[in-house]
């Protein structure tokens, strides 16, 4: 077995809305969080918006990222359709993503991605099955190294 390669912080808590302006306005005019990066998914079928909530001791920071579908059969639209707005899934940052995914899987958890796939702002992501999760839907992400500074966001 290789080191495993721990996560090191929360990159982002995803959280499913049905009209991102809207839900960004709540979060800017309740908490002060402004805009870090927007951007479309076509892969995924969803428009986001990464919040920065602060930086972190690793050089990363933390987000807020808001996901609302692009089309109705994308993940996002199918989630929000059963389970209405809210909390969609919690991103852990790694320094490794590929690494952190095989000890993970070692450890019989299922991820779902054989290869990791760009996430948001060039990052690399892969999921870990929900249910093999204590029922979160969890993603592991790795910063593009141009944003590694300034963090990553993936989905």
């Amino acid at each position: 077995m290789e080191k495993f390669v721990s996560p090191t912080r929360i990159d982002h808590i995803g959280i499913a809305c049905f009209d991102l302006d809207a839900t960004v306005e709540f979060y800017r005019t309740t908490y002060g969080f402004e805009v870090f990066h927007r951007e479309v998914n076509e892969e995924q079928g969803v428009r986001e918006a990464m919040l920065r909530i602060n930086g972190t001791d690793d050089g990363g920071a933390s987000y807020i990222q808001l996901l609302e579908p692009t089309r109705d059969d994308s993940t996002v639209a199918k989630w929000l359709a059963k389970n209405g707005e809210g909390v969609h899934h919690l991103a852990f940052g790694t320094a490794d993503v590929d690494a952190t995914a095989d000890g993970v899987r070692e450890r019989g958890v299922r991820v779902l991605y054989d290869e990791p796939r760009t996430g948001s702002m060039g990052s690399r992501i892969t999921f870990l099955h929900p249910k093999d999760c204590h029922g979160v839907l969890t993603e592991l992400v790795t910063a593009a190294p141009e944003t590694a500074g300034g963090g990553t966001a993936g989905h």
